[in-house]
């Protein structure tokens, strides 16, 4: 019987990281399902998701911790699977503006007073084109209950990002 486990990784980063995972994993019968990995400040960072034979859960985990001397930390949890989802929809939010301090906490307080779950989030900061200023932006998929106004939503959204000085985009998912 396989199982399904979740990996988060992080390390110095250098060529080889990923090829290293996945021969290990692959070693141990393991079939790579999803990830999102990234270099971050000279950092290499990842969550996976994995399947595996029950029997080889155990040679996997020694076979990553011996990664460990390379500078590599590695997690494992077993994944239980989802519990069915509420009556939710998706939607995409797009923050746009000038960059400073509580933004990311202001718009996640505002959007778990809605009940509204955070599937992913990407944010990055960059130059201006004309001014050199620096922007924040930031993209998220979001699980939103069905049952909550989405024009409310969009206002309450919208009068929060005038506070921020920041443009939102509120959309469904193409």
């Amino acid at each position: 019987m396989s199982i399904s486990l979740v990996l988060t990784v992080s390390g110095r980063d250098r060529p080889g990281l990923v090829e290293t995972l996945s021969q290990v994993i692959a070693s141990h019968q393991g079939s790579w399902l999803e990830s999102r990995m990234a270099r971050l400040a000279g950092h290499f960072v990842g969550i996976l998701r994995v399947s595996i034979p029950e029997e080889q859960v155990d040679a996997l985990t020694r076979a990553l911790q011996s990664l460990e001397p390379e500078s590599l930390q590695i997690r494992l949890a077993r994944s239980e699977p989802e519990p069915p989802a509420p009556d939710t929809r998706e939607l995409r939010l797009e923050i746009l503006g000038s960059d400073r301090p509580g933004i990311v906490h202001e718009i996640s307080q505002a959007l778990a007073d809605r009940g509204i779950n955070v599937d992913e989030l990407r944010t990055e900061i960059m130059s201006a084109p004309m001014s050199g200023e620096l922007l924040f932006l930031a993209n998220a998929e979001l699980r939103v209950p069905t049952s909550l106004d989405l024009e409310l939503l969009r206002k309450d959204l919208e009068a929060l990002a005038h506070e921020l000085m920041v443009d939102v985009d509120l959309d469904e998912p193409l």
